[in-house]
Parts: C-alpha cells; sequence; structure tokens
C-alpha cells in the first residue's frame, strides 16, 4: 500500500511539473525580452486570423512576443500547451482582456486588463493565436 501511494505521489507530482513548466526553454538564463518559444508559422492565415494578427501585433505583442513567442522575464508564450484550448477556452481570452489575469501558471506577474479592445477584436485575435497553436500542434 505505501508503495503504491509513493509511486501516485511521485505521478501526479510529475503530472503537475510536466503540465507547468515551460517545455525545451532556459527561462532562467536568458537574456530579458528574448523569445521562449520558437513556432513555426502557417504560409496562409484565414482572414479573421489575419485581422486579429493585425490586433494581436498591436496590443499583445508587446509583451507576448512576436507571433505569441513570449518574451523572456515579459510575458508567457501564447504558443505553449497550456494555453491549448482544452486548458484556456476562448473565452479565456476575452476574460483576460477584459479584466487581465492574476498569475497562476507563469512567474511574470500579473497581466492587466488591455483597454481598446472589443470582444470582436479579441475573437479575432483568439482565432490568429489558435491557428498558430494549431500549426504548432497545439490543438
Amino acid at each position: 500500500m505505501r508503495l503504491i501511494l509513493t509511486a501516485l505521489i511521485i505521478f501526479i507530482v510529475g503530472v503537475i511539473l510536466y503540465t507547468v513548466l515551460p517545455m525545451g526553454t532556459d527561462t532562467v538564463n536568458a537574456e530579458e525580452g528574448t523569445p521562449i518559444v520558437a513556432v513555426q508559422i502557417p504560409t496562409e492565415l484565414s482572414e479573421i486570423a489575419m485581422i486579429g494578427k493585425r490586433g494581436f501585433d498591436t496590443k499583445c505583442s508587446s509583451c507576448h512576443g512576436e507571433n505569441a513567442v513570449g518574451k523572456n522575464g515579459v510575458a508567457p508564450p501564447l504558443i505553449h500547451k497550456i494555453y491549448e484550448p482544452s486548458h484556456h477556452g476562448d473565452e479565456s481570452f476575452q476574460r483576460a482582456v477584459a479584466m487581465g489575469v492574476r498569475a497562476h501558471h507563469w512567474k511574470f506577474g500579473n497581466m492587466p486588463a488591455i483597454d481598446g479592445l472589443t470582444r470582436a477584436d479579441v475573437k479575432a485575435i483568439t482565432e490568429y493565436v489558435r491557428e498558430l497553436q494549431r500549426y504548432n500542434n497545439i490543438d
């Protein structure tokens, strides 16, 4: 019984670490502002994702990096399994923009609410992020 309990605890800790820690990144030794992840860029985006890219570039990329790769010491990558649709649905993007987000997955601090974006703007930005995610096998 004790062996089973120990194995279960080790498994749970492993799952938590696997889920929370950035994969394949060295954020401890990287220079602040450098990209956290590398992403593949699709050759084509849907029309709504192209609109979303413009919104992302204007309102989000200063923190989350070009193509949502994150910036070391600034903000996390959105092209990461933590933000896959089954864990952070589309409405979580709406809420993050409208209300901000208390830090819980990363050590970047809290995200403030973002002014000047409508729900339609955020929907297009989310579609852009989702297309990048799918192209990088995050879905």
